[in-house]
């Protein structure tokens, strides 16, 4: 693996249907996308397929700052996987495999510069934890 990736994953505890649809709809995503409970995400786009662009605003509830994370769709199968990459060029590569009544999601994400990979790994696996817990209040 590229010494400039990183992997996170997490176990959910629901069918791949529910999970893939619970990801993909902007909806659930404003309920589930923050790192932290004093950052959200006030605004979801998704327009799910290849060439297909995203776009989320997220905003530290304080007020004090904000970024949008957006990207374009590479490639998407149903209940499979999501590739995408960022304005930046970096790559990201979801991929959703079923294990019985469980869904594993894993992520590899090409690390930016910026912060420490083990910051940037923090982070990621936060929002992939919160992910597995709203899904668990579905």
């Amino acid at each position: 693996m590229d010494s400039n990736t990183v992997t996170v994953s997490s176990l959910v505890d629901a069918p791949i249907d529910k999970v893939w649809r619970l990801w993909t709809e902007p909806d659930h995503i404003k309920q589930w996308n923050h790192a932290s409970e004093d950052w959200h995400t006030t605004e979801a786009e998704n327009d799910l397929r290849a060439g297909g662009k995203f776009r989320s605003r997220m905003e530290a509830k304080d007020k004090s700052m904000g970024f949008d994370f957006e990207g374009v769709y590479d490639e998407v199968q149903v209940n499979q996987l999501i590739q995408y990459h960022l304005e930046d060029n970096r790559r990201v590569t979801v991929s959703f495999v079923s294990e019985g009544e469980q869904t594993k999601v894993v992520e590899t994400f090409d690390a930016e510069s910026m912060n420490p990979l083990e910051l940037q790994r923090q982070g990621w696996q936060a929002i992939l934890d919160n992910f597995a817990k709203y899904v668990r209040k579905q």
